[in-house]
């Protein structure tokens, strides 16, 4: 047989979209074209084939001109998960394989130049993209060791573990000669991981407290205070208060981490927890590239994006957040083409209120004039800090009233807390309060009389935005239910005015 066509898969974005490998021998001088808008990493595999096919002990075809299109021939192909199919086309059209049973598999691994398969970006995306298909689902799916036992994690496909090229040819051998491959088995990675727990944090009740109410109703949290207040520290403990992913989750996060070059490092259901630092780009916070990748606001979905020195970021990378931080997704545009993310993602953000750090703290004098401590608080623009659910101060611990504080309340005892009041809020309105909009905001958080005079009273004081106002009102919301309150009151109301305090520069 002349001609073989072999099952695989491209990336685009979070999406997978079938791609045929279509493998052509004639007659004619030697040769190898590979056509079908590759990259050049693509490109590259004709030289890996070649020498793992040799060093495997497999025929390469002698003096023949080998064709390879990966058809749709429009859609980018990237990276070397194409050298598979094109070595198993390859064989197949030379007649070393039993053709017929290609249909039932897809392919896709890198191929060392002895022949060895290595992981490939994108596993679970490409079995998310298989089960959620018709005909195609019923192919089963054949991964490099690594890669198949992160896709192994989503149901309804047929996944099979491969280490070395010979175990796929001994696999696609006709009748009794195959041996098939063995299927592949998810990570045992249940344990459950080792945060930093909040009881190491001693003092800053305030913030604490700021923290439990951002993890009840997943407000995202700007902290401001001097340098050595605690800020980072809290930051640190901040995913230990909040629940374990539920498994739709925990896949929709380990798919995005695929894209990555690292992978689905992470272990499965663990909250991701990104922390970039100051010096990041717009694209590598929003993502962005060619091919499009997603950035840090993407890897933190469905978990917690810590930025450190606010201020310090670029402007441009800090205006790009906007968007995602209202809407829980990123789309990236580009000449040819537009790439959707989801980033759905918990801000946690930390400053200091001046260039020196020490402005009203009690223990050090500020040297910053009070023109250098407005420009400082105002990189940060009014738009972004609309967005903020929650600012609070964390000023300076004493050194005596730190060395005779007892130790803090552990996460486990706060976290209960957080849980049972997002518990509350799902079962009353089905989202958690910060994606309160609308209708279901006025029904869920309605205030009697004497709440809404208060409310609208700060808010004409303050010089509040609607956004603001309503931002304000969803923080309420998550602070009576860790009341265990059914109605907005008066006390909680004016618990969530004094978080968006700090919007004034001081």
């Amino acid at each position: 047989m002349s001609l073989a066509l072999v099952h695989s898969r491209a990336l685009d974005a979070l999406r997978s979209p079938p791609v045929t490998v279509e493998v052509h021998l004639a007659n004619g001088l030697p040769s190898v074209t590979l056509v079908g808008l590759a990259d050049t990493e693509v490109k590259e595999a004709r030289e890996r084939v070649r020498a793992a096919l040799q060093t495997s002990g497999l025929q390469w075809p002698a003096n023949r001109r080998i064709t390879v299109n990966l058809a749709p021939a429009d859609l980018p192909k990237e990276s070397g998960r194409f050298d598979l199919p094109i070595a198993i086309g390859i064989l197949a059209a030379s007649g070393q394989l039993d053709a017929d049973k290609l249909d039932a598999f897809e392919f896709a691994g890198e191929l060392s130049l002895a022949g060895e398969l290595r992981p490939v970006r994108g596993a679970l995306a490409m079995a998310l993209a298989a089960a959620h298909e018709g005909r195609e689902a019923r192919r089963a799916m054949v991964l490099p060791a690594d890669s198949a036992a992160q896709a192994a994690r989503v149901a309804g496909v047929r996944v099979l573990a491969a280490a070395h090229l010979l175990d796929v040819v001994r696999a696609l051998q006709p009748g009794d000669a195959a041996e098939p491959l063995p299927p592949a088995r998810p990570l045992d990675d249940d344990t459950p991981p080792q945060r930093p727990d909040l009881r190491d944090v001693k003092g800053q009740a305030g913030a604490k407290r700021a923290l439990e109410i951002a993890a009840a109703g997943g407000h995202g949290v700007l902290m401001v205070g001097p340098p050595g207040s605690g800020k980072s520290m809290l930051a640190q403990r901040f995913a230990s208060l909040l629940p374990p992913l539920t498994h739709d989750e925990a896949i929709e996060s380990a798919a995005l981490l695929s894209l990555t070059a690292h992978g689905a490092a992470q272990r499965w259901g663990e909250r991701p927890f990104r922390a970039p630092h100051h010096s990041a780009s717009a694209p590598a916070l929003v993502g962005g590239g060619s091919p499009p990748r997603p950035g840090e606001i993407s890897l933190a979905h469905h978990g917690v994006l810590f930025l450190d020195e606010l201020p310090e970021y670029p402007r441009s990378a800090l205006e790009a957040l906007r968007e995602p931080l209202e809407t829980g997704r990123v789309t990236i545009s580009r000449a040819a083409r537009q790439s959707d993310f989801p980033a759905r993602f918990q801000l946690v953000a930390a400053m200091n209120p001046c260039p020196c750090g020490h402005l009203g703290s009690l223990l050090q004098s500020c040297r910053c004039t009070p023109d250098e401590a407005a420009r400082y608080q105002g990189r940060l623009s009014g738009p972004l800090l609309d967005r903020i659910d929650l600012q609070v101060e964390v000023p300076t611990v004493p050194l005596a009233a730190l060395s005779n504080a007892p130790d803090g309340e552990p996460s486990a005892a706060v976290a209960a807390r957080a849980a049972a009041a997002r518990e509350r809020a799902l079962r009353r309105q089905g989202v958690l309060n910060h994606a309160l909009a609308g209708e279901a905001l006025e029904r869920h958080a309605a205030l009697d009389a004497a709440g809404a005079k208060l409310l609208e009273g700060a808010a004409q004081r303050l010089g509040w935005s609607a956004r603001g106002y309503h931002r304000t009102l969803r923080v309420a919301r998550s602070i009576a239910d860790l009341a265990g309150s059914e109605a907005i009151t008066p006390a909680a109301l004016a618990e969530a005015i004094q978080y968006r305090r700090l919007l004034v520069t001081r």
